[in-house]
């Protein structure tokens, strides 16, 4: 009797480990079947013999590794169409990025088996020919960038109904035809520029940029530009004499300086103080650390995983700390508080990304201080769009601007503006009591 107990122990375990290791048999195939009939200049770590979930690059599965949820395969030199009957057999698929490849043909419309994909990357690649007509065959979808390809045709109305696109990228192809009204209150992002687009633009879509159905023949006249709207201050009901007590200008900004002023002194002081405290600490030697940030990613993994990038309102990014992970890097420069970096995300959403070390503050305040930068507007100063804080990494987004002085001294080419950057922050600090007084 026990020697039966213990057989059926031992088969239980048997059945677990094999449920644990087990590969997802019908999607592992399906990618073969994929790599094998579809040319590739770059070789691929895909062996028969090795488990998808744990050895294949670019595939991620599920938690319990029954299925293949995810393929990014950017840039591997793909050449030729998608071949039939192979990545439609994903049914589990959810993120797909096949771009910056030469893959060309019509976009695959077996790709309606993919029921649960989220995010499609297809973009800089040669596809042709027209769209699908039903787009709600994926309902979750909430990033389409098809951007950069030969596409042509109407845009499918469809678009219209997936309630949660947050982003669609459809610029320099071809397509023709007018611009579908797309009521969808989560887009945050839309680009049709450089295509063959006619008409107007839609009143929905009309609290985008210009810029963003530029290159077509689309009058801008109807509307205005696109603009953060200019509050004026509300006149007062009973109007100041001259001689009353309110500052005048003049005073007010003589106030100002001096507050910035002290706080610089005030700064420089602290920096003074905490270089003589931790002189020939390695930890202050104002260098990258061997756990840094490498070139290659923006951000380390070691991430508190409850925090998020937090945005400015009006801001129109739709991306997460997870796509700063994956996003590639260039080093723009060195600053006293720590390196700048431009970020390309897979959506080809280029920010920049101001890191910030040796910068000890609680949250709070942390959050407090960049709530004040992040309410200037000026047009010599880029605005904030976007921040977060953990123990461990403290990050600033700005939008990239390919050419402009402004931007490379606000990112760390000039380390003294650093210096500026924070005693601006505690003069605003100190005038902010001053000013409260004067309301």
């Amino acid at each position: 009797m026990e020697a039966k107990h213990i057989l059926c122990f031992i088969l239980l375990v048997g059945f677990v480990l094999f449920q644990v290791n087990a590969d997802p048999v019908e999607d592992k195939q399906a990618l073969l079947d994929f790599v094998n009939y579809l040319p590739h200049s770059r070789s691929l770590n895909w062996k028969e013999s090795s488990p998808v979930c744990n050895n294949w690059s670019g595939v991620i599965c599920s938690g319990d590794g029954t299925r293949v949820i995810s393929v990014r395969l950017p840039g591997v030199g793909f050449h030729g169409p998608i071949p039939p009957n192979t990545l439609s057999r994903l049914s589990a698929l959810q993120v797909l990025s096949l771009r910056s490849n030469g893959i060309n043909g019509e976009f695959p419309f077996e790709f309606s088996n993919l029921k649960n994909l989220s995010f499609l990357y297809l973009q800089y690649n040669n596809l042709s020919g027209s769209l699908p007509f039903d787009f709600s065959v994926w309902p979750n979808l909430t990033i389409v960038n098809l951007s950069n390809n030969r596409l042509n045709g109407s845009i499918p109305y469809s678009f219209s109904n997936l309630s949660h696109l947050a982003v669609l990228n459809l610029a320099n192809n071809s397509f023709s035809g007018e611009v579908p009204d797309f009521n969808l209150p989560n887009l945050q992002q839309i680009n049709m520029s450089y295509n063959n687009l006619t008409g107007s633009v839609p009143r929905s879509l009309r609290r985008f940029p210009n810029s963003v159905f530029s290159g077509n023949n689309i009058p801008f006249e109807a509307f205005p530009p696109h603009a953060p709207p200019v509050v004026t201050p509300s006149a007062s009901p009973y109007p100041r004499s001259r001689n009353s007590r309110g500052l005048g200008e003049k005073a007010l900004l003589g106030i100002i300086v001096a507050a910035c002023v002290l706080g610089l002194v005030a700064f420089v002081y602290l920096i003074v103080v905490c270089c003589s405290r931790k002189k020939g600490e390695d930890e202050f030697s104002g260098k990258l650390q061997k756990g840094g940030m490498s070139p290659e990613k923006v951000v380390s993994r070691s991430q508190d995983a409850n925090n998020r990038l937090t945005f400015f309102e009006g801001c129109n990014y739709a991306f997460d700390l997870e796509d700063l992970l994956r996003a590639s890097a260039e080093i723009l420069g060195k600053g006293t508080f720590g390196m700048a970096y431009k970020a390309i995300l897979e959506d080809a959403t280029t920010v920049v990304v101001k890191r910030l070390k040796e910068v000890s503050v609680g949250k709070r305040d942390f959050e407090q201080q960049m709530e004040v930068v992040g309410s200037i507007r000026h047009e010599n100063v880029v605005e904030l769009k976007a921040y977060y804080y953990s123990k461990d990494e403290k990050l600033m987004v700005y939008d990239y601007y390919s050419q402009g002085s402004v931007a490379s001294m606000l990112h760390g080419m000039l380390p003294f503006f650093d210096i500026l950057f924070f005693a601006y922050i505690l003069g605003v600090q100190l005038c902010l009591p001053f000013l409260k007084q004067q309301k």
